[in-house]
């Protein structure tokens, strides 16, 4: 790991002090959970905060007491009213149920199918089950997979850190923060854990300063783009008022 941080400090001066302001990475990994329970975990929490979604999980594992966590087929002979007891909403229980089938006709990988899979591959087939998206595959195929070269660009915090880190005014674009990440390669994860940081010293007044920020695609501020409509609706009007007062031939 202290290797791999030299190399990314290297590659690039802000990410540099980044990492010296950030300290040594103390990532962990959760190489221990099937994908199954990993990504059951991921459909409780979202939209939740960690307690309340934390909570929801731990009385879901409970139904099935005394065994630590239910298998598939379990999930399938649990009713609706048993779940929904728990907390989980009617969409999670879906998901959950969707996910318990695509495990047993083996859609999901198991732990050691994944590691002989490369990341859009198992993206591609993670992300066939509800409620599943990119972000989530992309969390487990850095904290449960530890694969070195991941950058989850649709990540607030991945995003607000760049933004921070390189004084930036506004949030960049994910193609943009993809391609400016490409020099991070083949350390993105590194990097991605390093951003995240960059929010934290940002708060406790410690992070470096930025210097002269790259010319990144930003996105959008949503008080921009509702301007932007609103001095596009009176030259509609006009076309439309227009349109009505024309006269029909013969008339």
């Amino acid at each position: 790991m202290r290797e791999r941080e030299r190399a990314l400090g290297m590659c690039c001066p802000v990410m540099a002090r980044l990492i010296e302001a950030a300290g040594p990475c103390t990532w962990e990994l959760r190489a221990d959970l099937p994908p199954f329970q990993t990504l059951a975990r991921a459909i409780a929490h979202q939209q939740l905060n960690g307690v309340a979604a934390e909570s929801i999980f731990s009385r879901f594992k409970a139904l099935y007491a005394p065994a630590p966590f239910p298998e598939p087929s379990a999930i399938a002979k649990t009713s609706d009213a048993a779940l929904r007891a728990t907390g989980l909403s009617f969409a999670k229980i879906r998901a959950l149920r969707d996910l318990a089938e695509k495990v047993s006709t083996g859609i999901v990988p198991t732990t050691e199918e994944l590691h002989a899979l490369e990341n859009e591959m198992i993206i591609e087939r993670l992300t066939q089950v509800r409620g599943i998206g990119r972000w989530t595959v992309e969390m487990l195929l850095m904290f449960q997979l530890g694969r070195p070269d991941i950058l989850p660009v649709d990540d607030f915090g991945v995003c607000n850190g760049f933004r921070l880190a390189y004084g930036l005014k506004g949030m960049p674009r994910p193609r943009a923060l993809a391609e400016f990440g490409l020099r991070w390669a083949p350390h993105r994860s590194l990097a991605s854990w390093y951003l995240w940081r960059a929010s934290e010293l940002a708060r406790a007044q410690k992070l470096p300063r930025a210097g002269r920020a790259p010319r990144v695609a930003l996105r959008l501020q949503r008080a921009k783009v509702a301007v932007a409509k609103k001095a596009r609706r009176p030259a509609r009007r006009k076309q439309t008022a227009k349109k009505k007062t024309r006269k029909r031939p013969g008339r």
